[in-house]
């Protein structure tokens, strides 16, 4: 009887292809907008998400394709003309994400193409974890065979690496494959062992072999195609997205410049800084030589164990400054649900600076670091560039803006984007900036440091996914044009390229920043909306494109085909 349970549950499995839910009663329920609909995507997005885990799978792919091709059928069904202009902002955004993610699939398709005929085992070893799944029966005997067959083609490929070709970044993607598929495997002989005394018997020693191949497969992908020597955790290789996966993101982001163009944006950002950060640094007696300026206020640090203290003062000035001047308003809870904790040794090497929003997570030395360690980071976490960042990262910025995301429109949580989050937090430092809250010029070369830090990480980033720039020539970059310490620039290329951050997160900052400024001169500066709700109102349309955020302000025509293009950037 179980076997006939189990082989209906698996033929029914297999029969099943996604259907989007009758539209009619998700309209009815939110008439003149999607919320409803929006909301049940992301739910059922979620749960095929977790029944379709197996890696570089034919099957995932064609029912994550399936997925989002429905719900564009759906979506042209919904009579855009009855909507209200937040309705149809929900509308033309949905539109955008479907069409992005149906790309970005084909994208990741290809990525997988080029790096497949290093891994030629992944699909028989995906196909056993989806027929587990399925809760197909299993014969042990034949698995253990397969097994077997399976750990002698891995030792075979190893043996024969010399021979094998592909770039470093190629061949550093396959060992983290490789490295994956291993895990899969893992979570397919974890489900049998034990639970079937016949599998343990036949499959424990055959599974042993072969997870040890694996194991030796992906370190010798790295170490010998990669060429990352054994027990380095300093090199950063990254792997370079390329033009088109760019283009992709950025008309997702309804961003209408190209990534050349966003170079050249940052390029002249950054030369006014450095206008300033010279200016700053004749104030100090520095003459022009901004760097020994900047080497001056790196030495302005508190002792070890004083961080934290310095932090949360910094915070509740800030959190003063914007409610005294009327700049936007902050819920009770806001002001103080907020907490700090420290940053680990562990992290700090991908995250060299303090992290905010509900949680402000401290970056300072511990006695596991080295003198050289302690050093950096004391100097990069310096008093002023430590005051330049806090608002940034908790009122007004991150905490305040996640705050209120959970109580506004949180449906929309499905489109959030960098290009409003890390660009809000960054635009408050533009506001401060020009309201003369840096009152001496150490204050002033602390956020004039960052905002250098934000234009160079869209030169550093674009130029790495257009493979324009190593790496380790991204480091340089930030040491030479910045003024990083070493190890604080090599943790944030780290950060860049060896976590995962989608390859335009880091340009979002000046960006986002730089559309909510040029917003707030169309509203604010020309006397149309008051400053406070100005900012109140960005914070209850929730954390969308900046671009649709101006739709709404401006009750622009909006038609399925979508919104103007918005060439915001002006210098």
């Amino acid at each position: 009887m179980r076997i006939l349970a189990l082989g209906f549950f698996a033929s029914l499995l297999a029969a099943q292809t996604y259907q989007t839910p009758d539209i009619i009663p998700l309209l009815a329920s939110s008439p003149g907008d999607l919320r409803d609909v929006l909301t049940t995507y992301a739910r059922d997005r979620v749960n095929l998400g977790r029944l379709y885990d197996g890696p570089f799978s034919g099957k995932r792919a064609a029912a994550i394709r399936g997925f989002y091709e429905a719900w564009q059928g759906t979506l042209g069904r919904i009579p855009f003309e009855k909507l209200d202009q937040n309705g149809k902002v929900d509308y033309l955004l949905f539109q955008s994400s479907l069409r992005y993610e149906l790309r970005q699939q084909s994208l990741q398709e290809a990525r997988w193409r080029e790096i497949e005929p290093l891994l030629p085992f992944a699909a028989e070893i995906v196909s056993m974890y989806e027929a587990r799944q399925r809760a197909e029966d299993l014969d042990p005997a034949k698995a253990a065979t397969a097994l077997a067959r399976l750990d002698k083609q891995v030792r075979d490929l190893t043996a024969k690496m010399g021979e094998a070709k592909a770039k470093r970044t190629s061949a550093n993607r396959a060992s983290a494959a490789a490295t994956q598929i291993r895990s899969t495997l893992k979570r397919w002989f974890e489900f049998y062992n034990e639970y079937d005394p016949m599998f343990t018997w036949w499959a424990a020693a055959p599974y042993k072999a072969l997870d040890k191949s694996l194991e030796t497969y992906s370190t010798q992908l790295r170490e010998k195609l990669a060429g990352v020597k054994p027990a380095d955790r300093d090199t950063i290789l990254g792997d370079p997205v390329g033009r088109d996966s760019l283009m992709n993101d950025l008309t997702s982001e309804l961003i209408p410049y190209t990534p050349e163009e966003l170079v050249q944006i940052a390029e002249k950002e950054f030369a006014w800084c450095l206008a300033e950060m010279k200016r700053a640094s004749r104030d100090l007696g520095y003459g022009e030589e901004w760097k020994k300026a900047l080497e001056h206020v790196k030495t302005l640090y508190v002792p070890p164990g004083k961080q934290v203290a310095l932090v949360r003062d910094l915070a509740n000035e800030a959190m003063r400054y914007v409610e005294d001047n009327k700049l936007v308003s902050v819920p009770q809870l806001a002001k103080f649900g907020w907490r700090v904790q420290m940053m680990t040794p562990e992290r700090q090497r991908v995250n060299p600076f303090f992290t905010g929003g509900e949680v402000l997570s401290v970056s300072y030395p511990t006695s596991t670091m080295t003198h050289e360690q302690k050093m950096m980071s004391m100097r990069g976490n310096n008093i002023h560039f430590s005051r330049a960042t806090v608002f940034h990262e908790v009122i007004p910025g991150h905490h305040l803006q996640l705050f209120m995301n959970q109580r506004y429109r949180p449906y929309r949580s499905v489109f959030n984007t960098p290009f409003s989050i890390e660009g809000w937090a960054l635009y408050w430092e533009m506001v401060l900036w020009d309201r003369g809250f840096p009152k001496t010029p150490e204050n002033r070369i602390g956020m004039l440091f960052w905002r250098m830090h934000r234009c160079a990480r869209i030169i550093f980033s674009l130029s790495f996914h257009l493979e324009k720039m190593t790496a380790k020539e991204c480091v340089d970059f930030l040491v030479e044009r910045v003024g990083h310490e070493y190890e604080n620039a090599a943790a944030e290329v780290r950060r860049s390229f060896e976590t995962s951050y989608e390859p335009l997160y880091q340009s979002a900052y000046m960006l986002g920043a730089l559309q909510f400024r040029s917003l707030r001169k169309e509203l604010v500066d020309s006397g149309k909306m008051p400053e406070r709700d100005f900012h109140d109102a960005i914070l209850r349309l929730n954390s969308i494109p900046v671009t649709m955020v101006r739709a709404t302000f401006l009750n622009q025509p909006l038609t399925r085909d979508g919104v103007a293009a918005w060439r915001y950037y002006e210098r």
